[in-house]
């Protein structure tokens, strides 16, 4: 990677770990700077616009999403074992950790009156779904599961999931660890998986 991208990637991973913490009005193109040690003009250099960090920003979530997909599942050999684990990956992820839930959540937000916004996480919820089709469609495949429609499970697994996201903005109970194992059970049992 030359180091003009190098430096790009560098301030939209500065704009996401910002966003994460403070929200996307909380951060100012000054604070993105200041955090790579960088000036103003410099990061106008590489994005034109807050909006266009913003979307910078989500691409590089967007990324690291799919790659910690990845990761996780590479030594996973049982179909049944990696779709356990990337669901409590995704529980995790979208309720305990609150710097994901926050940054998700603003973006999902903003998606409402930013087609740009709205595109991109569009996109980004497709190639989950993809990703989760897979696994489902790989262990049924192989005997280690058995459904009768695959996609509309899928469906309706990622559409709870979802919804537990938005109701813990306002039951912040679900974003305790006692209900972290209990809602990966629940999405689980959706997919005809055991606890």
């Amino acid at each position: 990677m030359d180091s003009c991208m190098e430096r790009s990637n560098e301030f939209a991973v500065a704009a996401y770990q910002l966003f994460s913490c403070r929200g996307l009005d909380g951060v100012t193109m000054d604070d993105i700077a200041a955090s790579r040690q960088a000036t103003k003009g410099s990061l106008y250099w590489h994005y034109k616009s807050k909006d266009e960090i913003i979307e910078a920003s989500c691409t590089h979530y967007y990324k690291m999403w799919h790659k910690e997909a990845q990761r996780g599942i590479a030594r996973i050999n049982d179909p049944i074992g990696k779709i356990r684990h990337t669901i409590r990956t995704s529980v995790h992820s979208c309720l305990i950790d609150e710097h994901n839930r926050i940054f998700t959540m603003e973006i999902l937000a903003r998606s409402l009156h930013n087609e740009s916004t709205r595109k991109g996480w569009r996109g980004f919820f497709d190639s989950v779904r993809a990703f989760y089709l897979a696994l489902v469609e790989t262990a049924v495949e192989e005997g280690a599961l058995e459904l009768d429609a695959v996609e509309p499970a899928v469906d309706a697994m990622l559409s709870a999931m979802e919804g537990y996201k938005l109701r813990a903005v306002f039951e912040p109970d679900l974003c305790s660890r006692s209900q972290e194992q209990v809602i990966a059970d629940q999405l689980l049992g959706l997919l005809n998986i055991e606890a």
